[in-house]
């Protein structure tokens, strides 16, 4: 591949930039300054200027990150800073998205990715991909909560009662719950149906992919397989 088209790519800067980096000498790729063209596939490492940067599989890359507290999963949020300022700056550039999101309070696996198609394939209801979440009650609960979650509940303002897909106890406040849609505030609103609120909430599966073996904030990247 072109070490120029290579560069923009990965979010480096434009195609003037990028050969004016190249020119001077201003990259590196694992270690070594780059020929004209190289092998896409075989880059480790990506410095400019000294600095590493992130360096994503093309055409298409996948990331799972763990999600704080305070961060909201939005290019323009409001309140809080953008989850994606996580990433690394030539990475923001790029046309990413989150697939589904993240409440603000709420903490967990997120992924991020370029490829539009995977993001439908993991979001839609036909596909009812798993999602499971830790979640701190308010209340003291008992097994009648998780009945009544995996019986199903009818949300404010929805026509239709949904339902957990599995909901267990594993003390009076910790209810680890699992829903195969993805509707606006659904876990908070079903604990609210079900009679109770939710303090905390933390999602530790999206499919069969965790991040709670990463830091809190930190990102790695993954591949489809791993998800679902």
């Amino acid at each position: 591949m072109d070490i120029i088209k290579y560069l923009q790519a990965q979010g480096i800067g434009s195609r003037k930039e990028c050969r004016e980096l190249v020119r001077d000498g201003r990259v590196l790729i694992n270690g070594a300054v780059p020929a004209e063209h190289i092998d896409e596939h075989g880059v480790e490492t990506l410095h400019i200027n000294e600095t590493a940067y992130g360096v994503m599989t093309l055409p298409y890359f996948y990331l799972a990150l763990h999600k704080p507290e305070n961060v909201e999963t939005s290019h323009k949020p409001s309140h809080y800073p953008s989850v994606f300022s996580l990433l690394p700056a030539n990475v923001q550039r790029l046309k990413i998205q989150a697939v589904g999101r993240l409440d603000a309070d709420t903490t967990g696996v997120l992924i991020i990715t370029n490829d539009g198609s995977f993001n439908h394939r993991l979001t839609a209801a036909k596909n009812q991909v798993p999602k499971t979440y830790r979640v701190t009650l308010k209340h003291p609960a008992d097994d009648d909560l998780c009945t009544r979650l995996r019986a199903g509940v009818l949300l404010a303002d929805e026509q239709e009662t949904v339902a957990a897909a599995e909901a267990v106890l594993t003390d009076a406040h910790t209810l680890h719950m699992t829903i195969t849609s993805g509707k606006y505030h659904q876990v908070k609103r079903m604990i609210a149906a079900a009679g109770n609120r939710v303090e905390k909430l933390h999602r530790t599966l999206f499919g069969q992919l965790t991040a709670d073996d990463l830091p809190v904030g930190q990102w790695r990247r993954i591949t489809p397989d791993e998800v679902w």
